[in-house]
């Protein structure tokens, strides 16, 4: 599974899908609604490692959390 879809799927599904809406979640996150919806398209999106850092910045994550998340709850091993 490319990793970028993997990503996104991962924030689409256990964050974004539980924030109030996605202009919510936007405004939480210091990014923009656009990108969120981006984020959100089934087939992902290629999100900038900023993007990212910002995302994980304010939910109080470091990406090394972020990434073993990612590892723990996928197929990437």
């Amino acid at each position: 599974m490319e990793i970028n879809k993997t990503i996104c799927n991962y924030i689409s599904k256990q964050w974004i899908a539980k924030a109030k809406s996605k202009r919510s979640f936007a405004l939480d996150h210091n990014v923009d609604e656009k990108v969120v919806r981006k984020i959100s398209q089934k087939d992902g999106y290629n999100i900038p490692l900023k993007t990212l850092y910002k995302i994980c910045e304010a939910r109080g994550i470091r990406l090394s959390t972020f990434f073993k998340q990612i590892e723990d709850n996928s197929n990437l091993s």
